[in-house]
């Protein structure tokens, strides 16, 4: 009961994580040149650009001060936020697809969609791919191994949503096109390919931190 109690608090810290790690992560991973000109438009999040790694940074600093702050183990608020997180990751991109955000690359399959906000090309629904990779599939394999009891250590949970996460990022980019600003990148991937790669590595070092006995 206590720790629903003071995960009702911690939402207020977390909200402030998101959208001052969103921010800044965009500002600073994907158009770091343009702002370093125009700091003025650093903080004028309504005019767009978030990043999901930058939010995540911004969840992260923002759990561990608040379970400082109350003395507690911070991996069981990145478990309990980590088996949520899908849902709000599914109805972020059932978002990004409406405002025509995110799209994907050029193709003919027949699934494909036009973006007449953007131009008269047939597209990927790349950002219907995400939810339903990084949103309902990640929320069914996280809460599934929680039935299950396989999750029996504290911070397992984040561990596995790091690494699934992060692989199917690293996947559907190969679908999305890439940011206008920065293109591709080293070895032709994208910066959310390159930002992945490090999160599926503190994943995998947290699971095996985890299992280390």
């Amino acid at each position: 009961k206590k720790i629903l109690n003071l995960f009702d608090d911690l939402v207020a810290y977390i909200i402030i994580g998101i959208i001052l790690g969103g921010r800044l992560g965009y500002v600073f991973f994907y158009n770091f040149k343009y702002f370093l000109e125009n700091t003025s438009e650093i903080f004028m999040i309504w005019n767009g650009g978030m990043s999901f790694h930058g939010g995540l940074i911004g969840v992260i600093f923002s759990t561990i001060l608040f379970c400082k702050k109350n003395k507690i183990n911070s991996f069981i608020f990145f478990d309990l936020i980590s088996l949520v997180a899908p849902i709000g990751i599914f109805f972020g991109r059932i978002a990004n697809f409406l405002n025509s955000e995110l799209y994907g690359k050029q193709t003919e399959i027949f699934w494909s969609v036009i973006f007449p906000k953007i131009d008269n090309l047939t597209r990927h629904p790349s950002q219907i791919y995400e939810a339903l990779l990084e949103g309902l599939i990640l929320f069914l394999i996280l809460n599934l191994l929680v039935q299950k009891n396989m999750l029996n250590k504290k911070g397992k949970i984040t561990s596995y949503f790091l690494i699934f996460y992060s692989l199917f990022r690293f996947l559907l980019e190969f679908f999305r096109e890439p940011d206008p600003q920065i293109g591709y990148l080293i070895i032709n991937m994208t910066m959310g390919q390159i930002l992945s790669l490090f999160l599926f590595a503190i994943g995998i070092g947290l699971f095996l931190k985890k299992n280390e006995k």
